[in-house]
């Protein structure tokens, strides 16, 4: 990023963690009047004050300048709409995307045993329909007792979630955790390649690996349980039962060695219940994993996997309106994803429980608070 001239910049996330992030554009000569790091800061605090576009990035810009300017120079005033739809157009996500890793794991707490849920979205508002291109499919990482995004990966469908799991477990600091992914990441390398990155894992089994799904039928069938747990939560007018039964008898498991780490086998029985009307569903579920057989253990950490939809996913679209925004040029929306997980990993940085709606509502009005979410 090159940034010559003006008055040296205060220290922020900015101008540390985007340091090494190339500028697109030709900064040596011509019209530059905006720097790299400015139209970082501008976009992000927006985003944080509750805007979801560009035409209002800029009128946040235009409306809080002299703000603006104590933490950037913005000697050029507030870039234009299409300055910065170019700009992120032809940002680097891959680079971008190493620059939002490093700045989550400067804020990211070290808690033993993590989870860290790995799991897949469609970014349904980004397909090109005269191009007849494919929707663009974002990996994602969630650090559950963090609650926040710890980086991501690119795919063009959801069928190619397999490469892109182990490029993911290579970028995050994953030691002492247990990664959780479904069905789709239940793969003989994957396994292999978390246990190489000194972590456990969690892998949801289904009829993609028909033998493996019936060796745990067999193994419930035929063999005793090491634990069993149960499990309740209660809320939005259901109450959910989760028993896990584990098993660490791995005697039906065909060529067993090929599961690098491979000690346990289980299956969680979840019964809902509908208050309302009164309807009650059960499902099974199957899982392999490289921890011990212990059913409690287990049961939390499986159910730990499902914030990542909760948190994550259904945020990006109910308070980011993702599915909806129609960001469509080259990598704008990779590179905008990235910042909307950005804003929401920042969010979180007050504990406070109220919605994310009405932090973003008080990071506008104050600035104080805006300043102490961005770590100012």
């Amino acid at each position: 990023m090159q940034e010559k001239t003006g008055p040296d910049t205060n220290k922020t996330p900015f101008t540390v963690h985007f340091s090494k992030l190339q500028d697109p554009r030709r900064t040596n000569k011509g019209n530059f009047q905006h720097l790299l790091s400015d139209i970082l800061l501008l976009t992000i605090s927006a985003m944080l004050c509750g805007v979801n576009d560009w035409p209002s990035v800029v009128t946040f810009g235009e409306s809080q300048l002299d703000w603006l300017r104590k933490y950037g120079k913005f000697s050029g005033g507030i870039p234009s709409q299409d300055t910065m739809e170019r700009l992120f157009a032809a940002l680097n996500p891959k680079s971008f995307n190493e620059c939002f890793i490093n700045w989550m794991e400067s804020i990211r707490k070290n808690i033993p045993n993590e989870v860290i849920a790995i799991d897949g979205k469609t970014m349904r508002g980004a397909k090109d329909t005269k191009a007849s291109k494919n929707m663009p499919h974002i990996v994602s990482a969630w650090a559950s007792a963090n609650g926040i995004c710890l980086g991501q990966v690119k795919v063009s469908d959801k069928s190619n979630e397999i490469t892109a799991i182990p490029e993911l477990v290579d970028y995050i600091a994953t030691k002492g955790c247990t990664i959780t992914i479904d069905a789709m990441g239940c793969q003989k390398e994957i396994a292999k390649k978390i246990v190489e990155s000194n972590a456990d894992y969690i892998l949801a089994v289904k009829r993609n690996q028909a033998n493996l799904e019936q060796a745990i039928q067999d193994t419930i069938r035929f063999e005793k349980p090491d634990s069993i747990s149960i499990m309740e939560d209660s809320g939005h007018g259901r109450v959910e039962t989760r028993k896990c039964a584990a098993y660490s008898n791995l005697s039906h498991v065909e060529k067993v060695n090929e599961w690098i780490g491979l000690t346990t086998l289980f299956i969680i029985e979840s019964v809902v219940y509908e208050k309302t009307t009164g309807k009650e569903t059960t499902e099974q579920r199957f899982y392999i994993s490289s921890l011990p057989a212990i059913a409690d253990d287990l049961n939390f950490k499986t159910r730990s996997h499902w914030a990542i939809e909760n948190n994550l996913h259904w945020s990006l679209d109910v308070c980011f309106g993702e599915d909806s925004s129609r960001k469509r040029k080259k990598n704008e929306a990779e590179n905008f994803n990235i910042i909307l997980k950005m804003v929401m990993n920042l969010l979180r940085e007050d504990k406070n429980k109220i919605s994310k709606n009405r932090k973003r509502f008080k990071a506008a009005l104050d600035h104080k608070y805006r300043e102490l979410l961005l770590g100012f």
